[in-house]
């Protein structure tokens, strides 16, 4: 910890690239968290998970005051879909605030009250991948055209024209092309004719077909390809995670197997080696929403106990970051009762047993002034014309017109004449403003940092060595959780094959020896308080939940040093010394 908060916040503060006030390169990211781990070595670690096939690595940040060990851990990442680059940002303001909250312990962190402040400190690990698919971004950022995840594409078989995204009028960056069609399904704006509105039966024309720019490959000549987000990148990130993988043509963008893609592979070769993640938000863009389990079966299927803590954290994510929290079965299935296969936050919650959530970042339905639709998966799928022309106007108003631009002419090396420019959601739509990133990770970090101090929080205590007789020793102690969340961490966990018991283990120096009891105790999972019992009410308030503490026991039997080890693969280890004689 610093010993000079104000200089540390100093330095701290002039490592930053901006990342709060603009959408940041993988260089600048690199430069970024290489700062802080150069800047700041005892509490912050960084690695590489892995190269990508451009060769960027995939970078992960560990923060705390033991960055190397196996305490609970606090997960979150950003940027596993390319144009979603608000993800990025978040994550590493995260990362900052968890920095300044370490070096700087006496300054308030936001709202965060000073008791979880050290809490924080103390007790639990941050796990920050800020973006898992760099390529992605690297090509949004810089030329402009949608990629779902990677800009790469292996399958087999690719006979059928398609389109492939690219800059094809030499101004570096790919928007969107229009062409004049009598069966277009787009019409001018009256009012803006830049904007591009779905046709009606009263329109006059003229008509538009709308395309990406970019060129038909495999073309005939004579049909054109219906555009598709997957037509030249094959793989969404969120479809390649294990648990519930399914293939093509069950899951679009399933990739070729679950982890075919190195981006993917690298985070669970990794999780799968941490169990003392017990929290975990996946960062996308954009909606205004936190999207909670189960994302294959209603709420009366759920565990209850898991259900009651998402209730819990959904009230939190209304106060704090002024979303809705919805269960991604009810409330975000884009076919009814169609659950989606492999993603990631299934794979967090049911493999790896930690509290998963994905936050859609950018509510901007709500900044418009829209109605916010329920359940939410409307709000993508029932918007009329009406609601287009406000979103243009807030563009106008409150977005430096970066949405909707001037088409200019051009001649199509296949197509023949189009217009080129048009439309360019990233910024706006997809992410917020440059200018809104501030208030944003502002409002996502006070949330995450309160779902962080719920972790569990073993200790050893009433630590102790009594006589017996002569040199004939009791050695006792007692382990217990003082955090929220139980060791176990979710009741729906519990039975997962890694998820062990708290065991408590003597280790005894030289002139010591163990006399009865085995080395290795078992304590057994030991509640939080948070544990909840439905006797528990303004009209008959009762602890509920099992047993917070357990007592264990050895005889030993000389003079010397002995030590005293509890904890399990979720909430790490503790340790205590004492002597006898």
């Amino acid at each position: 910890m610093s010993k000079d908060p104000s200089g540390a916040r100093a330095r701290l503060e002039a490592m930053s690239v901006g990342f709060r006030a603009r959408y940041v390169t993988y260089d600048e990211l690199t430069r970024q968290v290489r700062a802080w781990a150069e800047g700041f070595p005892e509490i912050v670690r960084l690695q590489s998970l892995g190269k990508t096939p451009e060769g960027r690595d995939i970078w992960l940040l560990a923060i705390g005051r033991d960055p190397d060990g196996d305490g609970p851990a606090a997960w979150v990442d950003g940027n596993m879909h390319a144009v979603e680059l608000a993800g990025s940002s978040v994550a590493l303001a995260i990362a900052e605030d968890v920095i300044r909250n370490l070096v700087c312990p006496t300054e308030p962190l936001h709202d965060l009250p000073a008791h979880l402040g050290a809490l924080l400190r103390q007790d639990v690990v941050f796990y920050v991948l800020p973006r898992m698919c760099p390529d992605g971004a690297e090509s949004v950022l810089c030329t402009g055209g949608y990629v779902r995840s990677n800009p790469r594409d292996d399958r087999l078989g690719r006979g059928a024209p398609f389109w492939k995204i690219g800059d094809v009028d030499g101004d570096g960056i790919a928007l969107s092309m229009r062409r004049l069609d009598p069966a277009g399904d787009f019409v001018g704006s009256p009012e803006d004719p830049n904007l591009m509105l779905p046709r009606r039966v009263e329109d006059a024309g003229p008509f538009y077909a709308v395309y990406p720019e970019g060129m038909i490959e495999h073309w005939d000549g004579f049909l054109i390809p219906a555009p598709d987000y997957l037509s030249d990148n094959a793989v969404d990130m969120n479809r390649n995670f294990p648990y519930g993988w399914a293939p093509e043509p069950h899951q679009k963008g399933a990739g070729a197997y679950a982890t075919s893609e190195p981006e993917s592979r690298a985070v669970v070769a990794f999780t799968s080696k941490h169990p003392n993640i017990f929290a975990w938000v996946n960062l996308h863009c954009f909606g205004g929403v936190y999207i909670r389990p189960s994302g294959e079966k209603p709420d009366s299927r759920m565990d209850p106990t898991d259900l009651t803590l998402y209730r819990m954290l959904g009230q939190w994510a209304e106060d704090l970051a002024g979303y809705p929290m919805v269960s991604g079965f009810e409330e975000f299935l884009y076919e009814p009762n169609k659950p989606l296969c492999g993603d990631l936050s299934a794979y967090a919650y049911t493999q790896r047993g930690a509290v998963s959530m994905v936050c859609e970042l950018w509510d901007f339905w709500k900044q418009v002034g829209l109605p916010v639709l329920r359940p939410f998966v409307w709000n993508y799928e029932r918007r009329t014309r009406e609601d287009t022309l406000r979103m243009a106007a807030w563009d106008r108003e409150h977005n430096q017109k970066r949405i909707i631009g001037a088409w200019r002419p051009f001649v199509h090396p296949q197509l023949g004449p189009v217009e080129i420019g048009g439309h360019d959601p990233r910024f706006g739509i997809w992410n917020p403003p440059p200018e809104r990133l501030g208030e944003l990770c502002e409002r996502q970090s006070r949330f995450f940092l309160r779902l962080a101090s719920l972790s569990p929080r073993p200790r050893l205590v009433d630590v102790r060595a009594t006589r017996i007789e002569g040199d004939l020793w009791e050695v006792s102690a007692v382990v217990e959780n003082l955090g929220f969340l139980p060791t176990f961490v979710l009741s729906s966990a519990k039975s997962l094959p890694w998820n062990d018991v708290v065991r408590a283990r003597i280790s005894v120096g030289e002139g010591v020896t163990l006399v009865s009891g085995e080395h290795e105790a078992v304590v057994g999972h030991l509640e939080g308080w948070g544990a909840v019992d439905p006797m528990s009410s303004p009209g008959f308030p009762r602890t509920g939940g099992g047993p917070r503490r357990g007592r264990v026991r050895w005889i030993v039997r000389g003079r010397g040093g002995i030590t005293i080890h509890a904890g399990s693969p979720r909430v790490g280890k503790v340790e205590a010394r004492l002597e006898v004689g």
